[in-house]
C-alpha cells in the first residue's frame, strides 16, 4: 500500500516508521476525540493508546489530539490527516477481506441496516430467515432511516447498509434499484363502498386516513391531484406511520392508500385499486464504498436483492 495518499506530510516522513496498528489507533483516536472510547473501540488498554498516541505525535511531529474540557480537540493537521487515513485503511480493510473465502455458516459478524418502518415490515421476517438458516452467526441490528445523517453515518461505519428511494441517497454511495412500488387503496374485509369499480366522487366520499410522515398533515400529494381536477375527498384521519393503517382500517369505516408490499399478506383487508392514480416509489439499497468489495457485504446484499426484488 502507498502511504503517500495519506497527505503531503507523509511523503516528508521515514515511512519506514509507518505501523497499520499505529494508524488504526490514529483513525480511531481522530473519530473518537477520546483515548478512553478509542481503547475500547480497540479492545486496548488506555495507557496503550496513549503511548501509541505519543508516537504518533512524534511521526508527525504535531499533537495531533489537544485535551479540551470534553475529551480532546484534533488539530488542523489531524483534520487534514482523516479522510486520507481512512481511504487508505478502508482499501486495506477491502482487499484483506476481499481475497477471504467466504462461508455463511461460519461468518461471524454484525451488519446494521437503516429503512423506513414500512420497509423494516416488508423485509424483517424473510431476511431473518434466510439468515439464520444460512448464516446463524451473522447479527444484523435495524434501525430508522435518517436521510440527512446517512453519508456521515456509513463514512464512520454507524450504518452498513440502507433501504431507501435511490434517488434519495447521497452521491457519493452506491446504490441497486430492488423493485417499484405502487399504493393501494385498502379497507376492511366487508366495507360495503370500496369495490373495484368505485368511481372518483364514491371515492371521495369514502372517510380517509392519510399519512404525514411529519405529522399532523392532512392535504396529501393525492389530494392536489384531486384538487386539480376539481375533488376534494373527506380525510378523517392523520397518523405518522404506515404502520398503524392496517390495523386501523381492518376495525373500522375508514380505508388509506398503503404500499401494496405492506398489504399484500393480509387476508382480513379488502384491497382493492383506486380510481386514482397515487405515485409509487423506487425501493433500492444504498451503501458506502467502503463496503463494496466485502466478501460478506456482498452476499447480505444478494440476499436482500432475492428477498425483495421483483
Amino acid at each position: 500500500m502507498k502511504f503517500d495518499v495519506l497527505c503531503p506530510t507523509i511523503q516528508q516522513m521515514n515511512t519506514k516508521r509507518l505501523d497499520l496498528n499505529l494508524l488504526a489507533t490514529l483513525e480511531a483516536l481522530l473519530e473518537e476525540q477520546n483515548v478512553t472510547r478509542a481503547a475500547e473501540r480497540l479492545h486496548l488498554s488506555q495507557p496503550a493508546v496513549s503511548a501509541q498516541l505519543n508516537r504518533l505525535r512524534d511521526m508527525f511531529n504535531d499533537p495531533l489530539l489537544i485535551p479540551a474540557q470534553r475529551g480532546m480537540t484534533p488539530t488542523t493537521m489531524a483534520l487534514e490527516l482523516l479522510t486520507p487515513l481512512r481511504l487508505a485503511l478502508d482499501q486495506v480493510r477491502d482487499t484483506v477481506t476481499t481475497h477471504q473465502h467466504f462461508d455463511p455458516l461460519s461468518a461471524n459478524l454484525s451488519v446494521t441496516l437503516a429503512c423506513t418502518d414500512y420497509l423494516q415490515t416488508v423485509i424483517g421476517l424473510s431476511l431473518i430467515q434466510t439468515l439464520r438458516q444460512q448464516a446463524p452467526n451473522i447479527r444484523i441490528a435495524i434501525r430508522n432511516l435518517e436521510p440527512s445523517r446517512l453519508e456521515t453515518q456509513m463514512v464512520r461505519g454507524e450504518v452498513d447498509l440502507a433501504l431507501m428511494t435511490p434517488d434519495e441517497a447521497p452521491p457519493l454511495l452506491r446504490t441497486r434499484h430492488l423493485y417499484d412500488e405502487h399504493y393501494v387503496l385498502v379497507g376492511r374485509k366487508d366495507h360495503p363502498q370500496l369495490t373495484g369499480d368505485m368511481t372518483l366522487e364514491d371515492y371521495t366520499l369514502l372517510e380517509h386516513a392519510v399519512v404525514s410522515l411529519s405529522g399532523g398533515g392532512f392535504f396529501t400529494p393525492v389530494d392536489q391531484a384531486l384538487q386539480a381536477l376539481g375533488h376534494s375527498r373527506n380525510v378523517v384521519l392523520s397518523v405518522p406511520s404506515f404502520l398503524f393503517i392496517p390495523e386501523l382500517v381492518a376495525q373500522s369505516h375508514l380505508v388509506a392508500l398503503v404500499p401494496w408490499r405492506l398489504v399484500e399478506k393480509r387476508t382480513d383487508l379488502k384491497i382493492v385499486k383506486a380510481p386514482i392514480v397515487a405515485t409509487g416509489f423506487p425501493v433500492g439499497m444504498v451503501w458506502h464504498e467502503r463496503n463494496h468489495g466485502h466478501s460478506a457485504h456482498r452476499w447480505i446484499r444478494e440476499q436482500i436483492g432475492n428477498v425483495l426484488a421483483d
